[in-house]
């Protein structure tokens, strides 16, 4: 993703000051003060809306009496650039495919996947809000000359997820809660190391939507690696393995960057519309 992205704030500092150039408003002593905070909705306070209609006329020129200013057009243009520049670099125009016979179904920013086998239903849910490993303090500056996208590394979407496995008939379903550890990501060194984690193992109710804390929870922090080595090698017999995690994190990647697309041009529609 292009350090377009970091230059938010200095494009939403053009649209603050383009706000700050609108004719101010009646000073504070012109209204009445309440006796107690106003619980009602701002759109039922017609004092102040009358008075922002008033005074902030559209700044385009349509009359529409809406709030259009030469920030809220600087941001408009911006988002264009930001858009276009964003398809440029997207890697995946449609979503790549896991292999093993993972079934993909999406509902927001949330994904399953799931693959029957053998008397069993696996399911590996997601969310890639949140996925992208936040950036480290105390990087590089750019080498002088050097432009900053050159140094600027792929960003990647790393989510936390979840395995069940419930046998067919089964009441109860396994959970395990995974993750992909920060030292682990991107190391190709040691073809051996596992990419991901167990966190967490449980006994669910089959059909809850929601962990529930009352079942108890073994924590794999103070576990015994025999016992870890188990259950890493029963989630690779059932397709969750290496591969899988690095398939996952590939998906969730341009599901990740597909959805921040749409964010944009979400955002681009609200900010110009009348």
């Amino acid at each position: 993703m292009l350090p377009l992205l970091r230059r938010v704030p200095r494009a939403l500092g053009s649209a603050v000051a383009g706000l700050r150039a609108a004719p101010a408003l009646p000073p504070p002593t012109l209204l009445r003060p309440a006796p107690r905070p106003c619980v009602r909705p701002f759109g039922l306070l017609p004092v102040r809306a009358g008075l922002l209609r008033s005074r902030r006329p559209c700044g385009c020129g349509c009359g529409c009496g809406g709030l259009h200013t030469q920030g809220d057009k600087a941001f408009v243009e911006f988002l264009n650039d930001e858009i276009k520049e964003e398809k440029k670099i997207q890697k995946h125009k449609s979503l790549p495919k896991m292999s093993g016979g993972w079934e993909l179904d999406m509902n927001g920013t949330e994904a399953k996947l799931v693959r029957k086998v053998a008397g069993e239903k696996i399911t590996v849910t997601f969310n890639i809000n949140n996925s992208i490993p936040p950036t480290f303090e105390g990087e590089e500056e750019p080498a002088q000359g050097q432009k900053a996208d050159e140094q600027e590394p792929e960003l990647t979407s790393t989510p936390n997820f979840v395995v069940e496995v419930i046998k067919d008939g089964g009441k109860r379903a396994l959970v395990l809660d995974c993750h992909y550890p920060e030292d682990e990501v991107g190391q190709e060194e040691e073809d051996e190391s596992d990419i991901f984690s167990i966190r967490e193992v449980s006994f669910q109710a089959v059909g809850e939507s929601e962990w529930k804390d009352t079942n108890y929870t073994l924590n794999t922090d103070s576990l015994d690696w025999a016992l870890y080595d188990h259950l890493m090698d029963f989630l690779a017999d059932r397709g969750v393995d290496n591969t899988f995690a690095d398939e996952l994190v590939e998906l969730s990647t341009a599901l990740e960057h597909q959805e921040y697309i749409t964010f944009l041009e979400d955002l681009k529609g609200f900010v110009k519309s009348q």
